[in-house]
């Protein structure tokens, strides 16, 4: 079985790491690269970085700020945000990312996606899909859930497990599910969202949005049949380490990687 991932996230604005609630009110949490460094130290088996004024600012990535990151954190760091093209892409990708996050981009231009899996492969794409609940009335939307786009200002009218099935077609290799009704809320992961996705896609899926400790995480796997789980206020704010969350996901007999100080890890 593979081992399950627990992933920082590191949400951008201005060159500073942010958090908020459903996408605002957002309060200042540290420097990317710093942060990125101690998560790296305590057992991060990926980063996410996510440039999260690019899109609605209309402008690429902070290439800086990201070839910073990428200097000070020894894992695989995916970033997100400001990638209109396959030369942004590239630029990215040189800056020092393992992986990069389509969102908004994608909706708008789906051949996007096909591009750069064609030209870096599948394995470094990843398609994020921020969603939100919408009336099981709405005939528009069969899995009940709507993808939004600029940071959940914006409607799409598409189907969030249908632009999901059609983003792997394309060549996602890897897709970023986070619900906006749960975003900083710490009332957990939306475990059916996650389940109507994971259950029609064959590549991994990464849980966002709403955890508040190890149980929300811990469900998003087993319920939700995430094959990774990302936070970021828990992390930031140092209500629970990366080895807490590990510890609890062995405990739940969840296959993750060891880390230094928590020796009851199993891989």
């Amino acid at each position: 079985m593979l081992r399950r991932r627990v992933i920082p996230c590191l949400d951008v604005s201005n060159g500073r790491v942010v958090k908020g609630t459903r996408f605002v009110d957002l309060v200042d949490e540290g420097d990317p690269p710093e942060l990125a460094e101690r998560y790296a130290r305590e057992g991060a088996d990926e980063l996410v970085f996510l440039d999260i004024s690019a899109a609605p600012e209309g402008r690429g990535t902070l290439l800086d700020i990201v070839e910073r990151t990428a200097r000070r954190a020894f894992v695989p760091l995916t970033v997100g945000g400001g990638v209109r093209s396959v030369d942004e892409m590239r630029d990215v990708l040189r800056a020092g990312a393992d992986k990069v996050s389509l969102n908004t981009r994608a909706v708008a231009d789906p051949a996007l996606v096909a591009a750069c899996a064609a030209r870096f492969g599948s394995q470094a794409v990843v398609v994020a899909i921020d969603a939100r609940r919408v009336a099981d009335s709405d005939a528009r939307y069969p899995s009940g859930y709507e993808v939004v786009v600029n940071g959940g200002r914006d409607t799409t009218g598409l189907d969030a497990v249908a632009w999901a099935q059609r983003a792997v077609g394309l060549g996602a290799g890897e897709l970023l599910v986070t619900s906006i009704d749960r975003d900083g809320t710490k009332s957990g992961y939306d475990t059916t969202l996650l389940r109507a996705i994971t259950s029609r896609v064959r590549v991994p899926v990464i849980a966002s949005g709403g955890a508040s400790g190890p149980e929300h995480m811990i469900e998003a796997i087993v319920d939700g049949g995430a094959d990774a789980v990302l936070a970021a206020s828990i992390f930031h704010r140092r209500e629970f380490s990366i080895g807490d969350v590990k510890a609890a996901l062995a405990a739940a007999g969840l296959p993750v990687r060891l880390t230094s100080g928590t020796a009851e890890v199993t891989a």
